[in-house]
C-alpha cells in the first residue's frame, strides 16, 4: 500500500465519517497502512446485504470474545428493515437499543476511530450510518501483580503498580473509596498517543496544583512518552538539579498516602512508575515501615538513615580532605595506622580514591545490567576480590576500601533510588574539592549545595519544607515519626488539614 504523506494524512485524520462505507474504509485503510496487525472484519448490518458494514481491532490487544458478542448482537438481532431497507437508524439509537457491551460510544471524526483502534477497542462503521462506533474491547496480557523490586518493605502491602494504567488506578481505589477521588485523563505524544490520568481528592488537593499540572502537561509537545522519565524531566521545576522535585513510587499505598495529604499523582500508561507532586527533600529519606511500626521504631530508622545519607555524601571526601590537609586533626595512633597501610600507594589519595569509587560504581552498575542470577554475584564477589587483590598489590590502602564500601552501604539504605542516584553523582564534586582545596574547598561546594536546595521549589512549595521555611504545625513527621494519635493535621498546604478526631491517645481507664 503506497504511503500516505504527513500532510495527506493530517488532512484524513481532521476528516469527518461519512453514510458512505466504502469512503470511511478507503480512509482508514490508508491511514492504518495494511497493517498486519490491524484486522477487520466485514458482516450483514441486520442480516440485509443492502447494509453491509465492518469491524476494526488490533490483534494482540483487543478481546475478541467482546467482539464476538458485539458482532452477534449487530448479524442476529436488530431493527426490521425489510419494510423500508432506506430507514437507517442512528448509530445511538444502534448503541442504546442493539449493542449490550457495558462501555460504548460514538465517534464522528476519522482521529477518533483511528485512536480507538491503535488503542485496542473496536470500530465498528455500518453503511448508511454517518458515525462510528467504538466499544471497549481492550485486553491485553498484563503481567501479573507483584511487589515492587526497588522498594521492598518488611510490613505492609506487597502489591505493586503494573504497566496498564487502569489497573493501577484501580490498586489507588481500593485503598481510597471516596467519591471525592477524580481521575482526570489527558494523552500526551502525537506518535504514541499515550494515556495519562491525573489522580486528586478534590476537597484535599492543594489549590490550584491540578491546573498547574495540567498547564504543565498540556505544554508537552513530543512525539512519543515510553516511559514516566520523560514526563518527570519536563514538567520538573529545577532542570539542571541534581535533585528530584518530582516523586516516583511503585508502590500503591505511597500514592494514596500522598493523595491524602492533598497532592497530586500522575499515572502514565506502559510504565509502573507513577510520579507525586510537589515533593519534599525529606520524602525521599522517609520509607513506609515507618507507618506500619510502632512510632519509636519508625523514628529510631528514620534516624538511621540520616545518617545513611550524610555518610553516602560526605565520608570519602571527609577522608581525602583530613589525609591530604588537615592530619592533626586526626587522633596520633589512627593516623599512624593510615599511614602504614598508605606506604606502598603509588597514587595520592584523591586519586586513589576516585579510582576505588568508579571502581564500585562500575561493580553495582554490571551487576545491574546482567542477568539477575549472575548479576549479584559478580557485585559481591567482584568488590571481595578486587578489592583484596588491590590491598595485596600495594594499589589501595585498606582504609579507603572500608570507607568506600561503609559509603557503597549507605546509600543502598536510601528507600528512593531516583534520591540515592543523584547523592551518588553530587559526591564526586565534594570529593574533588575536598581533595584539592581542603577545608576550604569542603565547605564552598557543601554550601553552594545546601543554598541551592534551599532555592529550588516543587510546584510552587519549598524543597526544604517545612524545615525552610519552619512551619510548626507540619514538623511531627519530619525528623521524628511522632505517635499516630499526634499526628491529627495534614500538612499545612492542603485544602482540610484535620485528618482524625480528637483525643485518639488510647486510654484504657476510660472502658
Amino acid at each position: 500500500m503506497a504511503t500516505v504523506t504527513a500532510a495527506e494524512q493530517q488532512a484524513m485524520l481532521q476528516s469527518r465519517l461519512t453514510a458512505k462505507l466504502t469512503d470511511n474504509a478507503s480512509v482508514i485503510d490508508k491511514l492504518l497502512g495494511g497493517s498486519v496487525d490491524i484486522l477487520k472484519r466485514d458482516f450483514m448490518f441486520c442480516g440485509q446485504a443492502d447494509h453491509p458494514g465492518i469491524c476494526y481491532y488490533t490483534d494482540g490487544m483487543a478481546d475478541t470474545t467482546i467482539i464476538d458478542e458485539s458482532l452477534k448482537s449487530l448479524l442476529l438481532y436488530g431493527f426490521d428493515l425489510s419494510t423500508d431497507p432506506k430507514s437507517m437508524p442512528t448509530a445511538d439509537a444502534v448503541r442504546t437499543q442493539l449493542l449490550v457491551n457495558a462501555a460504548v460510544k460514538t465517534c464522528s471524526s476519522v482521529k477518533d476511530a483511528i485512536v480507538a483502534i491503535v488503542s485496542g477497542d473496536t470500530v465498528i462503521v455500518i453503511e448508511g450510518i454517518e458515525q462510528g462506533l467504538i466499544v471497549s474491547s481492550r485486553g491485553w496480557k498484563d503481567r501479573s501483580v507483584e511487589e515492587p523490586s526497588s522498594e521492598n518493605n518488611v510490613r505492609g502491602p506487597r502489591d505493586g503498580f503494573g504497566e496498564s494504567i487502569r489497573t493501577n488506578t484501580a490498586h489507588v481505589r481500593r485503598r481510597i473509596k471516596d467519591p471525592q477521588l477524580r481521575f482526570d485523563a489527558m494523552v500526551v505524544g502525537t506518535r504514541s498517543q499515550t494515556d495519562i490520568n491525573i489522580a486528586y481528592i478534590a476537597d484535599l488537593v492543594k489549590v490550584g496544583l491540578v491546573e498547574e499540572v495540567k498547564e504543565r502537561l498540556g505544554r508537552i509537545s513530543i512525539d512519543a512518552i515510553l516511559e514516566s522519565g520523560y514526563i518527570e524531566e519536563l514538567i520538573e521545576d529545577s532542570p539542571l538539579s541534581p535533585f528530584n522535585t518530582v516523586q516516583s513510587t511503585e508502590r500503591p499505598d505511597k500514592v494514596a498516602s500522598a493523595l491524602l495529604e492533598g497532592r497530586v499523582a500522575i499515572f502514565i500508561d506502559n510504565t509502573p512508575v507513577v510520579l507525586i507532586v510537589p515533593t519534599y527533600f525529606w520524602q525521599f529519606i522517609q520509607a513506609p515501615d515507618d507507618y506500619y511500626n510502632r512510632y519509636w521504631v519508625g523514628t529510631f530508622f528514620r534516624f538511621v538513615r540520616y545518617i545513611a545519607f550524610f555518610i553516602s555524601l560526605i565520608l570519602p571526601s571527609v577522608y581525602v580532605m583530613l589525609i591530604s590537609f588537615h592530619q592533626e586533626m586526626i587522633p596520633t595512633s589512627l593516623a599512624l595506622t593510615i599511614a602504614s597501610g598508605r606506604e606502598v600507594v603509588p597514587f595520592p589519595v584523591l586519586l586513589e580514591a576516585l579510582i576505588m569509587e568508579l571502581a564500585f560504581e562500575l561493580m553495582r552498575e554490571a551487576g545491574l545490567r546482567m542477568p539477575k542470577p549472575i548479576g549479584q554475584a559478580v557485585s559481591i564477589v567482584g568488590s571481595l576480590i578486587i578489592g583484596q587483590a588491590a590491598v595485596q598489590a600495594g594499589l589501595i590502602s585498606p582504609f579507603m576500601v572500608i570507607v568506600v564500601a561503609i559509603t557503597g552501604l549507605s546509600s543502598f539504605a536510601i528507600p528512593s533510588y531516583s534520591s540515592s542516584l543523584a547523592i551518588r553523582i553530587v559526591r564526586f564534586p565534594i570529593l574533588i574539592a575536598s581533595g584539592t582545596l581542603g577545608l576550604p574547598g569542603f565547605a564552598t561546594v557543601f554550601f553552594v549545595l545546601m543554598l541551592h536546595a534551599l532555592s529550588i521549589r516543587s510546584f510552587g512549595e519549598p524543597y526544604l519544607a517545612p524545615a525552610s521555611p519552619f512551619l510548626q504545625s507540619d514538623q511531627r513527621d519530619m525528623l521524628l515519626r511522632l505517635p499516630m494519635w499526634m499526628m491529627s493535621d495534614r500538612p499545612s498546604f492542603a485544602q482540610d488539614i484535620q485528618r482524625m478526631g480528637d483525643q485518639q491517645k488510647p486510654d484504657p481507664s476510660k472502658e
